[in-house]
Formats: C-alpha cells, structure tokens, sequence
C-alpha cells in the first residue's frame, strides 16, 4: 500500500506524540502497527522510539529497534545514533551505551552531551571528565549540560581536583551565570569537604532560585552548621522564595542533628503556613528530634498521630532513640511494627538485640538471635572501600 506525504507526515507525527508526552508503550504499539502496514520507516521515526524506549526503561525492545535500524543502515544516522546512546544511558546500560556512541561516524554536542548525562547518572566522574578531555581535542565546545552533568557526578571529595578544573573553565568563560552550573558546584564542593568554596559560589548567583538556597541551606546542614542553615532559610524567606518540601526537609535535618527542638517543632508547624503536607522523611526527622532529646512520649505520640503510614526509618529512629534513653517497652512495641515490615532485614535484629543486652535482657537476646536465623537466613559479611591511586577498590571484612 502507497503512502502521500501527508499520511507519512501524519504517522510520523503521531509517533512522536505519544513519545513526546511519554506513552511509551502507545508509541511501541503504534510502531508495531507502522511496520505491520509496512510503512517506510525513517530517522525521525526511529528516534521518537529510541525515545520511548528510553522512557519506558524497555531496553529489549530497544534492541530490536537498533537491529532493524542497522538493517536499514539508519545507525549512520547522527539523530538515530544519538537517540541509541540515549536510550541505552537512560536503561542504565552505560557500556552499550558507550559502543553506540565510540562507533557514530559523527558527534555533536548532543551526542556528547547525552553520554556524559549518562556517566554523571552513574555518578562516574572519572569517566565523565575523559568525556569532557575529547570534546575539548575535537574543538567542541561543552554547554550548560554538559558541564552540570560533569560536576554533579563529580561530588565527592575524591575527585575534588576535578571540580576545581571544571570551576575554573567556567569562571574563563563566564558560565558561572548559569544558576544550574552554580547549583552544582555548591553541592560539589560542600560534599568535598569545602564549604567556603560553596560560599563563594553562591555568591556569585544574582538571582538565587529554590535550588540555589536548597544548595547553600544542605550545605551548611552536611557540614554541622545547622544555626547557618536555619539563618539562610530565613534570609530565602525574606527574600520572597517560596519553600517547598525538599528545603523544609532540609532544615529539619539541620535542627535534628543540632538538637534544637523548639526551632525543629516551629519549622514542622510552618509547613502547614506554606500549604506543604509532611512526608515521612519529614516525620522521621521530627521523630529523630524528639527522640535524641529524650522526649520519647512526644515522639510516640506523633508516631500514633501521623497521618500516613510510618516507613521503616521512622521506626528504626524512634528505635535508635529508645536505645540512647534505655526505654526497653517503647522499643519493643516499635521493633514489632517493624520487625513485621521487614521481617528479612538483619539489621533490625540487630538493633534490637543489642537494647535487650545493654538492659541485661537475655532471654530476649536469645529469642532475637533466633528470629533473625529464622528469618533471614544466610548474613552477608561486610566490607570496606578504599581509593588508592584514583581506584576504589573493596576490602571484604574478616570473619
């Protein structure tokens, strides 16, 4: 059967609607049915279900689309070749990925860009910065993303040189305007180890968004400072930036490891003021508050009150309080709640086990011990990482 142009458009048109608003699985259908029909498939074609498939996570599919696009000599295609190294990146198989991409017979920004997306996902700074080398000796100049990416899989304090690097290019060449590129570079350096270097980068935002001031807010909170966090969160406040979960959050965390519990009580309180409903990292964090400050009965009051579901961290916090104050009853009743949703995590045993001994309880130690045999079966021994000449290499533990 013989197409018009315009029905050929019209096909091509709806593929890339259902890719576009992320039907995946309506795109692979109505793929299905192009070749069915045996409609003439073309570059646009194939990237709008490279997209899909990327979406959807639904690499085996993907596959096949590479095979028929190789048949049909479509993989030359530097869009289909792109959309290739883009659905293999977003199904977390970066090696596929990489081969897609090492064999185009041409790279543009966007194909390096969605490589190096692809590693920072991974959070493979070491590789991302090879990535950055390349584009550099193929006289390519890398942009906004690409150099966010670059940073972001760069935070921590073992690739701290590399990040300096990367600060001081974007400084020569004025992409310190960027407020992406900025919001990196202040989670990079407060996460390795330097936040006067997250300071100075904060300042050099003009007009400071949400991110910006979750950034500087997480940074002092990841660095002990929680009175900075609190007095920044203030300073965004004034500053007319409405706060949204992940900030409150934040500050809570802040309050929590500082003990301030009249500050960590008013933050949870203003988020009603802001029209944001706590969520359980919220909750946990409170329960935490309480809990290291001895007051056991608030939390386990706010543990019955909650109005959604308690996770298990919830419970493991209250617990790890129950601990610290010796309260054996209140850890008990929340070990059951949690030992009934995790009932193959040794860990929780564990914790539990090592109360019953610290109060002397050692028929309880004994009936712990055989739970967590029945239950759990097989324990995984643990091990260490240590980097040594820029490797990270894994020490199992004696046992």
């Amino acid at each position: 059967m013989k197409y018009t142009v315009e029905i050929w458009c019209l096909w091509n048109v709806m593929l890339s609607c259902y890719a576009m608003n992320c039907l995946a699985e309506e795109a692979s259908g109505f793929f299905k049915l192009m070749q069915k029909e045996n409609f003439l498939t073309d570059g646009f074609t194939f990237s709008s279900m490279l997209n899909s498939c990327g979406t959807l996570g639904a690499c085996d599919l993907g596959r096949q689309i590479h095979g028929l696009a190789i048949r049909l000599s479509f993989d030359l295609d530097v869009l289909v070749a792109s959309g290739l190294v883009d659905m293999y990146a977003k199904s977390e198989n970066i090696d596929d990925a990489r081969k897609a991409f090492d064999g185009m017979a041409a790279r543009n920004l966007v194909s390096w860009n969605t490589m190096v997306v692809g590693y920072g996902l991974l959070g493979d700074g070491e590789e991302a910065m090879k990535l950055l080398i390349g584009m550099f000796q193929e006289d390519i100049r890398p942009d906004e993303i690409t150099l966010t990416s670059i940073i972001r899989s760069c935070s921590c304090a073992s690739t701290y040189c590399e990040i300096m690097q990367v600060n001081a290019h974007v400084l020569k060449n004025g992409l310190h305007a960027f407020v992406s590129i900025a919001n990196a570079l202040i989670n990079a350096y407060s996460k390795g180890g330097s936040i006067a270097m997250a300071l100075q980068c904060f300042s050099t935002v003009l007009e400071p968004d949400l991110v910006t001031w979750t950034s500087l807010i997480g940074a002092y909170a990841f660095h002990s400072l929680p009175k900075n966090s609190i007095d920044t969160f203030e300073e965004m406040l004034v500053d007319g930036v409405w706060p949204d979960q992940i900030v409150f959050l934040e500050v809570l965390s802040a309050c929590s490891h500082a003990g301030l519990v009249n500050e960590g009580l008013h933050y949870f309180s203003l988020m009603k003021d802001y029209h944001i409903l706590p969520g359980l990292e919220h909750y946990t964090c409170l329960i935490d508050l309480l809990g290291r400050a001895g007051l056991l009965d608030e939390a386990f009051n706010i543990l019955n009150s909650m109005s959604i579901e308690y996770s298990p961290d919830t419970l493991g916090a209250f617990i790890g309080a129950c601990k610290i104050h010796g309260d054996v009853n209140l850890a008990k009743w929340a070990a059951e709640k949690l030992f009934e949703m995790e009932p193959n995590k040794p860990v929780n045993y564990t914790l539990m086990s090592s109360i019953f001994a610290s109060e002397g309880h050692w028929h309880d130690v004994a009936r712990i011990h055989k739970l967590m045999r029945d239950r759990c079966g097989h324990r995984v021994p643990g091990c260490s990482w240590m980097e040594y000449a820029g490797t990270i290499d894994e020490v199992p533990a004696k046992i």
